[in-house]
């Protein structure tokens, strides 16, 4: 265009005029007198309607500081190669810059845009400031390419900002920013350091499949909808501390190559980690899950601590795999490790938990232990439990070993009155250590004919549950839960034998001793077994209790004293003291004389039969029978059977007394 023509056309323009420049190059000078005719003498500002700019070239740089655009922004295409400069400007109506390129630094520091904000595809070489900037409509940059640092702090979208696919060569800050509806960062490229530290996402949060090659600060970030990480890639240190999730999150597949730290982190939702990867440590120290923690099938390569934590759902750590020693502290209302594997020794501090083991695998020694007191962080403060509402205090409850080689397995002071056994491994090895409680048997019910009484002693899940299904169960006995399955005697009697056998292998006898009276409990009630053999467990558990109740033979052994002493006073001592008769004959001469000694036989008793006398000689003959000695006494036929059958019978029930007291007290 001529000169004359040129200022012809400038001399025109007033503030607020339509201008179409598209495909048009600019020098700096050129724009500058474009925008010197379009500046709003009143205010000094530049004032402009609809602005075409469609693959225009701005060949210097580009200076739109506080430009008003009234009507739609397109720079469509258009290259800027020198610096853009747009602070403090506001786009009333639509800007669009999709694929356009900033050849040098952009500049959109607290520049407003009212209405749509387009930059997909839009390439800044060299940075990018948009701090403080305000979106007030839509702000898209998928697709965008930031090759320089991009300044995003303090930023305000108002509505949903999209960045997916867009990447980010340099450091890019979205500190305090805040997006008021969803912001999409799906499949997201940051190279450098992301700093989103602050910021506050009131709806949603997508970050799926998104790539942190540098440091990704997220420190107390808000995210108070949803946060979806699924298959997002942490190359280096990923800080989530004290950050707040009002929603569900949801970190599937993630992998944290560095190390991952959520310590002081909030979740208020369900947080998913399910088969994510953990390469290094994992940092969830003083974290708090409010509802569940999910991290099925996850993987922690090297963290040596996980915890301690709180949480008020479950802990899910079933099909998780730790590749190194370990330290797990937990205070949640439940943890599943159904098929977990470590590969190291480790260490399980609880507190406030039901634990469910089943089908765990270790190749190494590993302990569970009920904490007694809450956790002390490392700051040497407490960590508080107030999420589990109403804790029972810090009982541990194991509910399952199913499934699990117990070999290496150590329990201290956990409540095991739920735990089933049935299927467990080498449970003959297993170590229990401290305070390690059992379920008991139902109490006596003394209103119900006939009554009932059972014996007090240690009592597995699986038998209370056995029992309850008999038909003629009675009250006390415990309903198996859902899912429990169902063990019966022939299942259950291996259980108690190595249960005992790991009490006596700890010098707990009088423990083993219970499991010693469940075991055969459950080959009396086995169907497997002969007759035979029933008749003869079943007679041992009535006389002694299997050995094991001494109050029991001692009673059988009074009651038979008793009987013998009546029948030997009733039919067994003699009416009299038969008596002896010397009769002999002196040879004619003289000589030596001989005496035959004969005795008359003992008489049976008449008339009065119960006296005091003979109450006294009976009694001596039984307390010989006890200790099988023979009282001397004279007795009749039947005495003398009554006194055979006593030395057979008595000292075998007082033998079995003395068994079931030493049982009881040896150590």
């Amino acid at each position: 265009m001529a000169d004359a023509h040129r200022d012809a056309y400038l001399a025109g323009l007033t503030p607020g005029a339509d201008i179409d420049h598209r495909g048009t190059t600019l020098t700096e000078p050129l724009l500058n007198a474009l925008l010197n005719a379009l500046r709003d003498p009143a205010t000094g500002d530049v004032r402009l309607g609809g602005a075409m700019f469609e693959s225009a070239t701005f060949e210097g740089g580009a200076g739109f500081r506080s430009a008003t655009f009234e009507g739609y922004a397109v720079f469509r295409s258009a290259t800027f190669e020198g610096g853009a400069m747009f602070q403090l400007a506001t786009f009333e109506g639509a800007a669009m810059f999709e694929s356009a390129t900033f050849g040098g630094d952009a500049v959109f520091q607290l520049a407003t845009f009212e209405n749509y904000a387009g930059f997909q595809s839009t390439t800044f070489k060299g940075d990018a400031g948009l701090v403080s900037a305000t979106f007030k409509g839509y702000a898209v940059f998928k697709l965008a390419t930031f090759e320089g640092d991009a300044g995003f702090e303090s930023v305000t979208f108002e509505r949903g900002a999209d960045f997916e696919s867009a990447t980010f060569k340099g450091d890019v800050g979205f500190e305090s920013a805040t997006f008021e509806e969803y912001a999409v960062f799906r499949s997201a490229t940051f190279e450098g350091d992301a700093m989103l530290q602050s910021a506050t996402f009131k709806d949603n949060a997508i970050f799926e499949a998104a790539t942190f090659k540098g440091y990704a600060g997220l420190q107390l970030a808000a995210f108070e909808a949803g946060a979806v990480f699924r298959s997002a890639t942490f190359a280096e240190y990923a800080g989530f501390e004290s950050a707040v999730f009002k929603g569900d999150a949801g970190y599937q597949l993630a992998n944290f190559k560095g190390y991952a730290g959520f310590r002081s982190a909030a979740f208020e939702g369900d947080a998913a980690f399910r088969s994510a990867v953990f390469e290094r440590g994992a940092g969830f120290e003083s974290t708090v899950f409010k509802d569940n923690a999910v991290f099925e099938s996850a993987t922690f390569e090297e963290a040596d601590q996980f915890g301690p934590l709180v949480c008020a759902g479950r802990v899910v750590l079933s099909g998780a795999r730790f590749g190194g020693p370990v330290t797990l502290s937990f205070a949640a209302r439940r943890l599943e490790c159904r098929r977990t594997r470590w590969s190291s020794t480790a260490e399980i501090r609880l507190r406030c938990t039901t634990v469910d083991f089943a089908h765990a695998v270790f190749e190494y020694p590993l302990t569970i232990v009920a904490e007694p007191a809450p956790f002390v962080l490392t700051n040497g403060l407490q960590l508080s439990e107030d999420p589990l509402s109403n804790p029972t205090g810090s009982e541990v409850r194991v509910a399952s070993l199913r499934g699990v080689d117990a070999a290496h397995l150590v329990l201290a002071d956990l409540d095991l009155s739920e735990c089933l056994f049935s299927g467990t491994v080498h449970l003959d090895q297993i170590r229990l250590e401290g305070a390690c409680t059992f379920d008991k048997a139902p109490t006596p019910l003394w209103r119900r004919w006939p009554p009932v009484r059972f014996t007090e002693r240690r009592v597995l899940a699986e038998e209370h549950h056995w029992r309850a299904s008999q038909p003629r169960a009675v009250r006390g006995w415990n309903v198996a839960v859902l899912g429990a399955g169902r063990a019966g005697p022939l299942q259950l009697a291996p259980v108690y034998r190595a249960l005992r056998k790991a009490f006596e292998d700890g010098k707990h006898e009088p423990g083993a001793a219970d499991f010693y009276y469940g075991e055969m409990e459950m080959r009396r009630r086995a169907d497997d077994i002969p007759r035979s053999e029933r008749g003869l467990l079943t007679a041992y558990w009535a006389l002694s209790g299997y050995g094991l109740r001494s109050s029991r033979a001692l009673a059988w052994l009074g009651a038979a004293m008793f009987l013998t002493v009546v029948m030997l006073m009733a039919v067994g001592l003699a009416q009299e003291t038969p008596k002896q008769t010397a009769t002999g004959t002196v040879p004619d001469g003289g000589g030596k004389v001989t005496f035959e000694i004969d005795k008359d036989d003992p008489k049976n008793p008449t008339g009065d039969r119960f006296t005091g006398e003979r109450f006294e000689k009976a009694l001596n003959v039984t307390l010989n029978s006890v200790v099988f000695r023979s009282s001397g006494q004279d007795l009749t036929t039947a005495g003398t059977y009554i006194e055979m059958t006593s030395r057979l019978t008595e000292p075998v029930l007082l033998g079995l007394a003395v068994l079931a007291i030493r049982n009881r007290v040896k150590r």
